[in-house]
């Protein structure tokens, strides 16, 4: 072997080298990277956890993981506005205590260029979540808009969660995406459920603290349902007693009442037109089996229906519901199975 032969074999193992020595490298720091992301984090305000604040928390959980992650959140009082980052799915947000677990701040419309949409308090923009236990508040006075909650995910979850707040309480912001409540407590004065999603609540607790309008929805007229409140209670603070169960935020807002009981609050016209005799024609507002005496239907505006059996069941078939050949795994509940009676 000549100079110049020894010279290219002693090029090619040095390349060799630095090769394999890169490709450990990087198998090594990719193992390394993977340990950093835990299936289960603790968040906690005492520094007992993992983090101490829940948006700290959101870099702990690897982007667009298609494994289950919990994040369990300790007891306390959390001054943040929470955002949930798109990039974040297949989570589990568990509060220790629904009562003692909360998270809160006091963001209005008032507020110099603040406008309602950016006064969230808890703001979810990932796919494929549950929140449960947890107490979401928008403690601002009211003042004027002032949103708790405010979603932009699809298939979202929250199970025995409280929503506290004054005007536009809950936002449920971007059309074609599903949400589900189940056992939540939600409160509010003037349109504190409002938006374009496709939403079931199921057992819930609807508190009005104004006479006011509980529903605000702007459902798109393309899409088969907007709010659905399926077995819950419409209650009201002392003194309130004039409280409609909704009106059109947009023209073909859609929203139905089945088997719910519902407080002498409730007016006995039940809708409002948002003062426009024309979205009497497009908007889709219907109860049935409903109990209570705010649920006579006598004085019913002439525009609301009062809905057949036929109708109830296909509203309560969450496939045709939720408007998508594919199923949705929703948490099956006691609760939910008393639905089974209409399929």
């Amino acid at each position: 072997m000549n100079r110049r032969e020894c010279n290219r074999f002693g090029e090619n193992q040095l390349l060799s080298v630095l090769l394999l020595t890169l490709l450990l490298l990087g198998v090594g720091l990719q193992v390394a990277h993977a340990k950093t992301y835990k299936r289960q984090l603790v968040v906690a305000t005492d520094g007992t956890g993992d983090y101490t604040s829940l948006n700290e928390a959101m870099e702990g959980i690897r982007a667009f993981m298609d494994y289950q992650v919990t994040v369990t959140i300790k007891k306390g009082v959390y001054r943040e506005k929470w955002i949930v980052p798109s990039w974040v799915q297949n989570v589990e947000f568990v509060g220790e205590s629904v009562e003692e677990t909360i998270i809160t701040f006091n963001d209005h419309a008032n507020i110099r260029a603040m406008g309602t949409f950016r006064t969230y308090t808890l703001k979810v923009e990932g796919n494929h979540l549950t929140f449960r236990n947890l107490t979401i508040e928008n403690a601002a006075e009211p003042l004027g808009q002032a949103v708790a909650l405010h979603t932009e995910g699809d298939e979202l979850c929250f199970i025995n969660c409280r929503f506290l707040g004054n005007q536009d309480t809950v936002y449920t912001g971007m059309e074609h995406t599903r949400l589900y409540f189940q056992g939540c407590y939600i409160e509010g004065t003037t349109d504190f459920i409002f938006g374009p999603s496709t939403v079931l609540f199921e057992e819930c607790e609807i508190c009005s603290k104004s006479n006011s309008y509980i529903t605000a929805a702007s459902t798109p007229a393309t899409i088969h349902v907007g709010y659905l409140f399926y077995r819950c209670r419409l209650t009201a603070k002392e003194g309130v007693d004039k409280v409609y169960l909704g009106r059109p935020w947009r023209p073909y807002a859609s929203t139905y009442f089945i088997l719910c009981e519902m407080g002498d609050h409730i007016r006995p016209e039940g809708w409002h037109n948002w003062r426009n005799p024309a979205n009497e024609r497009t908007a889709r507002y219907g109860e049935y089996g409903c109990t209570g005496p705010g649920a006579a239907t006598q004085g019913r505006v002439g525009w609301a229906r009062q809905l057949h059996r036929k109708e109830v069941k296909r509203l309560l078939n969450r496939k045709w519901f939720y408007q998508r050949n594919d199923v949705w795994r929703l948490e099956v509940s006691e609760l939910s199975k008393s639905i089974n009676q209409y399929q």
